[in-house]
């Protein structure tokens, strides 16, 4: 008994896991922590957690996003000429250079490159890229090549290689699926997204009604009887990737999380601790990205945080659907900025989008556009070093139409695993890519 009370004390003192354990976790899954850790024992794993390091927020612009009306050159012809009804007039731009101003829409995101605090990395994309949403959104998750097939996500790949043995809320994604970016061999993070998920009961006390944490939790998603509200905009949604992994293992530790109470209620009860004094607008991603800073400024463990805004596939109709998500990813990702500015947590705080591939050059019949390649990408946080990174893709010089990418992806979640996360990325991506001077 005694070296039993030992070795648990030790284990305490020692693993990420303490906080896990300090919520009162049933043997069985006590159990099975105390072998993660002595799996990781002799692993280079990181001792550090989210409530005490840094943070990274993946920001998912599903269905493909039009950089060219988000990033916009407005001093090349070729822009006006290929989108006789979608460019949009230089005069309502947010002028970066001479060359290439933001959306209109963006306003908050412009007043942070004026403050230092946003860098936007031009023409990021891969070679021979696919044209597929399924298959390209697989390539950015799992950061494979191409011509490669893989099931493991890049994030996974991090929680294998540096959180063995964690905390299972090192990473935590918000959204009706887990991300294939964070599919690992141990099974490693929490997704959650409706309360059925999570077998709230109405307690006695409360006579049959909804928990605080469910009720909590409805009126931050604004949520009605079905579930969350649908995304705004076009017809794709959240992608999860195209090719799905055997998720028995995950499925099984998500569950026997719950059982422990290591998410819902008690993810809800730390985010209901702090009450933001900045209001959020409404939305599903402004709603996510409330969650998220409720869950860093209660201490959640947590070094990744996964959300998503769908409708980016604009085939039709793009002008005032893309403008709506324009001015929703504006405005929520301000409101978070606020927020953690607040907290004192900005400076901890790196956000970074991505979709799966950008819009082709020139507009279709139908007033929208199609699937194209290269596009930009934004990283944004208190760390941040501000301004534009890697060549503007040429409009002149195209690959069937669409933009030539000049910035590997894994480049940037290179520097980020690198630089950010303290980790090794050439471990993670499986080789070592020229890291951006994107951090201070």
């Amino acid at each position: 008994m005694e070296t039993t009370l030992q070795t648990r004390r030790q284990f305490l003192r020692t693993s990420a896991l303490g906080a896990a354990a300090a919520w009162t976790l049933p043997v069985f899954l006590e159990k099975t922590f105390f072998a993660l850790d002595a799996m990781a024992a002799d692993a280079a794993t990181q001792a550090i957690t989210g409530k005490d390091s840094t943070i990274l927020v993946v920001l998912q612009m599903a269905g493909g996003n039009d950089g060219l009306n988000m990033v916009v050159p407005y001093a090349d012809d070729i822009y006006y000429q290929s989108r006789p009804k979608l460019a949009l007039p230089a005069d309502k731009l947010l002028k970066l250079d001479g060359y290439a101003g933001l959306n209109g829409k963006l306003t908050g995101l412009k007043s942070l490159f004026d403050e230092g605090h946003l860098a936007v990395v031009q023409g990021v994309g891969y070679p021979n890229p696919n044209r597929s949403h399924f298959r390209s959104t697989e390539i950015w998750q799992t950061a494979s090549d191409a011509e490669r097939i893989e099931t493991q996500g890049w994030l996974g790949k991090y929680f294998d290689s540096c959180c063995a043995g964690a905390d299972p809320t090192v990473g935590v994604a918000i959204g009706e699926q887990t991300p294939q970016a964070f599919m690992a061999r141990t099974p490693t993070g929490v997704t959650f997204s409706k309360p059925e998920q999570f077998r709230w009961q109405p307690s006695e006390k409360s006579g049959g009604t909804l928990s605080a944490e469910e009720a909590f939790f409805r009126q931050l998603n604004g949520m009605d009887e079905e579930g969350v509200a649908p995304s705004d905009g076009g017809s794709i949604g959240t992608l999860a990737g195209g090719t799905k992994p055997d998720q028995s293992a995950l499925d099984f530790l998500q569950r026997t999380a719950l059982d422990a109470q290591l998410s819902s209620d008690k993810i809800l009860a730390i985010a209901r601790k702090y009450k933001s004094k900045v209001p959020y607008p409404p939305g599903p991603l402004a709603a996510s990205l409330s969650m998220i800073a409720r869950m860093i400024a209660g201490g959640l463990p947590t070094r990744v945080y996964y959300a998503s805004q769908g409708g980016f596939d604009t085939h039709a109709g793009q002008m005032n659907a893309h403008d709506r998500l324009m001015g929703g990813f504006n405005d929520a990702v301000t409101a978070f900025v606020a927020d953690l500015k607040e907290q004192g947590n900005f400076d901890r705080v790196v956000l970074m989008t991505f979709s799966e591939f950008g819009r082709r050059v020139a507009e279709n019949a139908n007033g929208g556009t199609d699937h194209g390649a290269a596009a930009p990408m934004f990283v944004l946080g208190g760390k941040v070093k501000a301004g534009l990174f890697g060549k503007y893709p040429s409009l002149s010089d195209l690959d069937h139409g669409d933009l030539k990418f000049s910035t590997d992806f894994r480049a940037i979640y290179g520097t980020i695993l690198d630089k950010w996360l303290r980790a090794p990325s050439e471990v993670v991506l499986g080789r070592k890519f020229t890291t951006l001077p994107l951090l201070t």
